[in-house]
This record gives C-alpha cells, sequence and structure tokens, in this order.
C-alpha cells in the first residue's frame, strides 16, 4: 500500500486549479442566482468506446478520492483568483470554505465498463459538484485510457510478465499514473522508481546501451555489471552482435545467468536463435526480455517465440493509440427547488451530433448468462428489478464528503483479472468490433 493509498497528500498543495474556468464563473453566476445550493447528480460515462474496443477499464478512483480531498482553496490560490478577477468577493468567500461535503459512487477500480455504464455519480449542492468536473474527468480520462491499453496487452501476453517502460515517452507526473493504471490492467513490474515509491509497485531495471557503449569492451561492461549486480540480473544483448554478446554474457556470469534483453530487429526470429544459443550453452533457465516499440498485436506475434517477459513504453502511456477514455461529466438530475427535501427531477442535454444524453439518477448491473458469463450491462432509473439486485456495480466511495471505500492497487488489479474473466471469451480478441456486451436502458421512477 503506497502513500496514495493511505490518503497522504498529493504532489501539490491543493488541486482546486486543476479545472476549468467556466466551473467557477457557473458558480458565482448560480451564486448570485440562488440555485448554487441546489440538489445536484452528476455522472461520469462514455457514450462510445474507442473505435473496436471491446470494453473499457475504470481506472484512477484512488487518485480520483486522493483529489477530492486534496481540492481546497487556500490562500495563495484565492490570491490568484483575486488578481485576475475570475470570480468576485462573495464567491471567493464561498470558496474559501469549500469542502467536499457529498456523496460519490462509482464502478470499483479494476472493473470494466461499456458505453452508458455511470462509472461515477457525484451527489451535493451544485456549487460543490461543478467545481469537480475537470479534474475527476482528466483523472479518469488518462488512467482509464492506459488501463484499458494494459489490460489488452496483459491479455495478449497470457502468462508472461509485462513491464511498465514508459516514464521517458510521457509527462513526468503523467508517468506515475500511467504505471499505477498499467499495473490495475494487468502489468507486473515498472521502471519508474515514483510509481514504486508512491504507490508499492516492484519496480525493476538494469542497464541501458550506454552502458555498454561506457567500456571498452562488451566483456568489461557485463563483467562491471555481474561484479555489481549478481549472476542473476539481465544483460542487454544487441548493443553490438547478439550472438557474441550472448556467448560472452554466459562464459561471465554461467549457466545462472538470470536473463539476456533484446532492443531490436526481427524480434521472433532473433528469440528463436537466442533461446537454442542459450540451452546449448547450458543456461536453460535464463529468461529472454524483448523490448523495442512493443504493444498488443505485437506481443501477440510474439505469443509462440521463446520469450519469457516484455517490456512496453511508448503505446502504453499514449493508451495504444487512444490516450483518452471519452468520458464526460454530465448533470443528470437537480431538485425542483432549493429546498433540502425537494423531490430530484431528471435533466438531459438534447442535441444533435450524438451529444445527448439520458437523464436521471441511474444505477447499473450486469446480467449473467445461464453459464455465468456477463450478457449485458443494464443501466436504470428508479428501483432495481429484483433480479438484478445483487449483480449492482456502483459501491459507495465518498459519504457526506468522508471517503469510505480506500484499497490498495492488488484489490483493483485482482478485480480487473476477474471482471474481464467474467466477459466472453471475444473480449480479449484483438481484431476490431463492437462492446462484448450490449447496454440496455430501463426507465422507471423520477430522477431520485
Amino acid at each position: 500500500m503506497g502513500v496514495a493509498d493511505l490518503g497522504l497528500p498529493v504532489d501539490v498543495p491543493s488541486t482546486a486549479l486543476f479545472t476549468d474556468q467556466y466551473e467557477l464563473t457557473m458558480l458565482r453566476a448560480a451564486l448570485k442566482a440562488g440555485t448554487a445550493g441546489r440538489r445536484s447528480v452528476f455522472e461520469v460515462f462514455t457514450r462510445r468506446l474507442p473505435n473496436g474496443r471491446r470494453y473499457g477499464v475504470v481506472a484512477g478512483t484512488g487518485r480520483v478520492l486522493d483529489a477530492v480531498e486534496n481540492f481546497r482553496f487556500d490562500t495563495d490560490v484565492l490570491r490568484f483568483l483575486r488578481e485576475r478577477g475570475i470570480v468576485d468577493e462573495e464567491t471567493l468567500d464561498w470558496l474559501a470554505g469549500y469542502r467536499f461535503s457529498g456523496d460519490i459512487w462509482g464502478y470499483p477500480e479494476g472493473e470494466v465498463y461499456f458505453p452508458g455504464s455511470p462509472i461515477m455519480r457525484v451527489e451535493g449542492s451544485f456549487g460543490e459538484c461543478v467545481l469537480l468536473e475537470t479534474v475527476l474527468l482528466s483523472i479518469l480520462n488518462h488512467d482509464s485510457a492506459i488501463a484499458a491499453a494494459a489490460s489488452r496487452m496483459s491479455s495478449a501476453a497470457g502468462d508472461r510478465p509485462l513491464i511498465e517502460m514508459g516514464a521517458r515517452r510521457t509527462h513526468e507526473l503523467a508517468a506515475v499514473a500511467a504505471a499505477r493504471s498499467a499495473y490495475v490492467g494487468g502489468f507486473a513490474t515498472t521502471s519508474d522508481l515514483a510509481a514504486g515509491f508512491r504507490y508499492n509497485i516492484p519496480t525493476v531495471g538494469t542497464s541501458a546501451h550506454a552502458f555498454t557503449l561506457l567500456h571498452d569492451s562488451e566483456r568489461d561492461a557485463f563483467r562491471a555489471q555481474v561484479d555489481a549486480l549478481g549472476r542473476n540480473t539481465t544483460l542487454l544483448v544487441d548493443t553490438y552482435d547478439v550472438a557474441e554478446a550472448v556467448r560472452t554474457a554466459v562464459e561471465i556470469a554461467g549457466p545462472e545467468l538470470g536473463a539476456v534483453r533484446i532492443d531490436s530487429g526481427d524480434l521472433l526470429l532473433v528469440a528463436h536463435r537466442v533461446r537454442q544459443q542459450l540451452d546449448e550453452l547450458g543456461a536453460t533457465e535464463t529468461k529472454i526480455v524483448v523490448t523495442s516499440d512493443l504493444d498488443e498485436y505485437a506481443i501477440a506475434s510474439l505469443a509462440a517465440a521463446p520469450v519469457d517477459a516484455y517490456g512496453v513504453g511508448t503505446q502504453l502511456v499514449t493508451g495504444s493509440g487512444h490516450p483518452t477514455a471519452s468520458m464526460v461529466y454530465k448533470l443528470v438530475a437537480r431538485a425542483e427547488s432549493g429546498g433540502a427535501d425537494a423531490p430530484l427531477v431528471p435533466v438531459a442535454k438534447k442535441s444533435s451530433g450524438g451529444k445527448t444524453s439520458i437523464g436521471g439518477r441511474k444505477w447499473a448491473a450486469r446480467r449473467q448468462d445461464p453459464y455465468g458469463y456477463a450478457e449485458a450491462e443494464v443501466v436504470g432509473t428508479g428501483p432495481v428489478p429484483a433480479d438484478l439486485a445483487d449483480r449492482q456495480l456502483l459501491v459507495e466511495l465518498v459519504k457526506g464528503g468522508e471517503v469510505v471505500a480506500r484499497e490498495s492497487l492488488d484489490v483493483a488489479r485482482d478485480r480487473h483479472a476477474a471482471a474481464r474473466a467474467n466477459l466472453p471469451l471475444s473480449a480479449t480478441q484483438l481484431s476490431r468490433g463492437e462492446p462484448v456486451i450490449p447496454t440496455e436502458y430501463v426507465h422507471g421512477g423520477s430522477g431520485s
């Protein structure tokens, strides 16, 4: 369990400015109109999955909880807003005392989702809920996109472990979040020490080509690494001649050599040749790690190769072509008036171009077929049908402003493995297709 899982402060003193200006100007106008205190329900969902994807993966929930807890307008932040003239003094006074006091429900981290799934539901006054839109979407869109790519890659890899190696290919803070999401999606380790420190993810790493080039010979480089790190280390063997490097590696480390890493060339062909050479040299237990711009398709193509682990960087931290999950945060219900007991009424945007939404406070459940596999994502308003009562997906995350569902990454990681295994087998196919199960809507009752 890492520091974020324990609810300790994030890397910035406040998350309050991880927002768009219009959140504050809406608040200002609502305060003036007397509507900022109306009970409201916002939901996070996506209208569609990335083209060709068959399921999505919820990730970033733990980071959302930290962001909500640290959403505070301190003196410096308030001074900035005052100097820029973004809001008036009445709004500044309101922000100075901001503490989210509402409720948040959501799909637990690691769960899968589909178009229309109410991934997160935020309830409270309009003023306190509307301010959270940007930071929640920023976290969920990024982390869920990375987790979905990681899930596809881990499915393609089967029992072979995956190493997250993307820190140098993205923003330094995004790299930490990406490593966290990759772990939820099935990766085993990360090369990023900040992710290891913050989230207790296992870390790995040995050497790059620079270390070999530093020395007068490859033999000197291997000797130095083995002397420092032991025979169980991983030696990078493609700086010069692979066959010669493998021969030298085994000569220096002996058959106890932990692994060799291949980072270039025709990985399928080279892996077969290296495996044969290692076995002939008696290093039958030495593993082969491959890297070099891998994605889920490249990993799948190496299924028949004698490869023991994969290192993935660029394609992972960019969502393997889909760097966002396209989630939105929409008001779906609000009170008829400002009264504490005023009933909720559903509200929804009506527009062309596929941007419509469905009003009402929603629940979600996953119906199973006779064999125990998921067959439909059922989303509804009003009472939950009795046959779906024990299949509901949303769990309480925040109650009365207090986090009630913080958990370790290992729990989310295990949950994802179980959720993916519960989907029809076609979910793990890499060929393009529609969502693996349909979303069905059940309408009933009001927005409450």
